[in-house]
C-alpha cells in the first residue's frame, strides 16, 4: 500500500509532464495497388495445383454391411501376433473416430492419423468407424473404404474387427509397424544382453 505521503511525492514529480496530443501510433495504411511481386504470387497460386500425398484411393469399393468382419494381415506377420491383436490383447495407444465424416474427411484423417502413429511410435490403435446401420441403402461406406485403405498404407502391419467390448463390428484393432527409430532401439537393447 502507498501512503498518502508517497502519492504527494509522485504528483509533485508528475507536475511538469503534459499529455502527448498526438497518439504515438504507426501509421499503416494498406496499400490499394497490387505489387508485381504480390500479383505473381497470386498467378502462381492459381497456376500450381496442391499435390495430394495422400496414397488413399477414393475408387469405388466392395461394398459391406454392419455386421462383416474385417480382418487382414501382411505376410510374415505372425499367427500368434495377430490372435492377440484379433482378441484384443493389445491395449490400444491411440484412438480415432470417424462418426459423421464425410468418405474424403475420414480419407484424410486416416492418412495422417496412421503417419502419426509412426511417428509417436504407437504400435496398436482403435479406428471407430461405425456399423452404417442408419445408411439408408444398408452399405456401411466408412467400413468399406477402410477396409481398402489399410492394406494401401505401408505402415500398416494387420487389422481385424474389435472385440464386443471395443465397439464390435464398428471399430477395428490396428498394428501398426515399429519405425526405424524404434528398431534401432530393439537391436541396440538386444545386443546389450548378449
Amino acid at each position: 500500500m502507498t501512503t498518502k505521503e508517497d502519492r504527494l511525492r509522485f504528483l509533485a514529480e508528475m507536475g511538469d509532464v503534459k499529455r502527448i496530443k498526438r497518439p504515438n501510433k504507426a501509421d499503416v495504411v494498406v496499400p490499394r495497388e497490387l505489387t508485381p511481386g504480390h500479383l505473381e504470387r497470386q498467378r502462381a497460386a492459381i497456376a500450381l495445383p496442391l499435390k495430394d500425398t495422400n496414397p488413399l484411393t477414393a475408387d469405388m469399393v466392395e461394398p459391406l454391411t454392419a455386421q462383416d468382419i474385417l480382418s487382414w494381415k501382411r505376410p510374415g506377420v505372425q499367427n500368434g501376433v495377430f490372435r492377440k491383436l484379433r482378441m484384443g490383447y493389445y491395449p490400444s495407444e491411440a484412438k480415432l473416430d470417424l462418426h459423421g465424416m464425410t468418405v474424403d474427411e475420414a480419407r484424410r484423417q486416416v492418412f495422417g492419423f496412421v503417419n502419426d502413429c509412426m511417428r509417436y511410435d504407437l504400435r496398436t490403435a482403435t479406428i471407430m468407424h461405425g456399423k452404417g446401420e442408419r445408411n439408408r441403402d444398408g452399405i456401411a461406406w466408412l467400413k468399406s473404404y477402410l477396409a481398402k485403405w489399410l492394406p494401401e498404407l505401408e505402415p500398416v502391419l494387420a487389422f481385424h474387427t474389435t472385440q464386443k467390448h471395443h465397439g464390435s463390428t464398428g471399430a477395428i484393432y490396428v498394428m501398426i509397424r515399429k519405425s526405424d527409430r524404434e528398431k534401432q532401439n530393439n537391436r541396440e537393447a538386444h545386443d546389450r544382453r548378449d
